[in-house]
């Protein structure tokens, strides 16, 4: 059973508080009582099994998805994902998704005043390998706007959905990029009390995975437990 599997008491400070006023949602959608922790079921332990037949082989690149090449800034993501040990954890569905280059999401929810792309849909997905390692090929986001206040516009961000080997073993996580000056603004950033904890949502410049005149490198490991967590959306963790 993957790594991911087992709920326990994060590092303090390391994870977002599930009520943070300056994100207004989290107002109307944090519980007022303590949460009551439910047993696993058998189904939720034990399945779906994610293996290298779900996953088609261009997934991960993001810009290889339609007939023509998406607007925007090339970027290569890559990174892996270690247990509190640093050991790596095999096998583990990753799949983001992220706005155009313009800032839009391809959903019709999205109404922002910015153009969509027919050639970037804007979602991948890949299996770690024995290494814990991961990449995808894709283009560097838009920031947006999103009225959680006045003038509020949301970093440049991708959205990280990380599975083990059931539906019950997913946590999800944003990656920001270095160096936005918007990260100081965003509370969904610093609902993360712990400035150590927030950095790390910060990817960070790679030349190794670089590809010289076509695409920048981004590196983004993922801790799935320990005093050196990755911050996860609270939501998504082991209570309903």
């Amino acid at each position: 059973m993957s790594r991911i599997a087992g709920y326990r008491r994060p590092a303090a400070g390391t994870q977002p508080e599930y009520l943070f006023p300056p994100y207004a949602s989290t107002v109307k959608r944090a519980p007022t009582q303590p949460l009551v922790m439910l047993p696993h079921t058998q189904t939720e332990l034990t399945g779906p099994v994610f293996g290298y037949g779900e996953v088609k082989r261009g997934d991960h690149d993001l810009t290889k998805q339609h007939a023509g090449d998406p607007i925007g800034e090339r970027i290569i993501v890559s990174g892996r994902v270690l247990d509190e040990n640093g050991r790596p954890v095999p096998n583990t569905l990753v799949e983001i998704w992220q706005a155009n280059s313009a800032g839009r999401y391809p959903h019709r929810v999205d109404q922002h005043d910015a153009p969509t792309d027919p050639n970037f849909t804007g979602a991948g997905r890949a299996l770690t390998d024995k290494r814990g390692h991961y990449r995808f090929v894709t283009i560097r986001p838009g920031e947006y706007p999103w009225r959680n206040h006045y003038n509020a516009w949301r970093p440049a961000h991708i959205h990280f959905s990380l599975f083990g080997q059931a539906f019950a073993q997913r946590l999800v996580t944003q990656m920001y990029f270095p160096g936005d000056p918007l990260l100081a603004e965003d509370p969904m950033f610093n609902c993360v009390p712990d400035e150590r904890a927030r950095n790390r949502l910060v990817s960070a410049l790679d030349w190794e995975t670089t590809i010289p005149e076509i695409a920048l490198g981004y590196r983004f490991d993922i801790v799935l437990r320990g005093p050196e967590e990755t911050p996860m959306e609270t939501k998504k963790r082991g209570s309903r």
